[in-house]
């Protein structure tokens, strides 16, 4: 697995469509984001040399464009960011943020089931 690098929040919106369109062109994310941000395409396109950069990203040369695909999965992305958060606010511990979560009534009773279902799978080695 690539090491991943901090990612903005602007650069994640870029590599959310990445990773959902992958791959796909510098003018295919620039129309979704300018739809969905109202970015300018020079602000896209800056974040687009941003994520490759920081190696997030890569390229193909196609025709007179570029095709853009990930270099880290969304998945890893995800596990890395929620360690991250968990670090910065909990000290690392998941049992404060879970209290935090149900004291604030932040959990539904479904969320509480899928939890439970979780945990004892967990327990079984799954």
């Amino acid at each position: 697995m690539k090491k991943l690098t901090e990612i903005s929040a602007a650069e994640h919106q870029v590599m959310k469509i990445i990773w959902e369109h992958n791959p796909i062109t510098g003018t295919e994310i620039i129309n979704k984001l300018m739809e969905n941000t109202g970015w300018k395409s020079n602000t896209i396109k800056t974040f687009i040399n941003r994520l490759l950069n920081k190696g997030a990203i890569g390229f193909d040369k196609s025709g007179r464009g570029y095709s853009y695909y990930p270099l880290i999965e969304e998945k890893d992305y995800v596990k890395t960011e929620s360690r991250l958060f968990l670090k910065r606010l909990f000290g690392g511990s998941l049992m404060p943020m879970l209290a935090t979560m149900v004291e604030n009534d932040d959990l539904t009773l479904e969320d509480i089931e899928i939890l439970k279902k979780r945990i004892i799978e967990k327990k079984k080695g799954k």
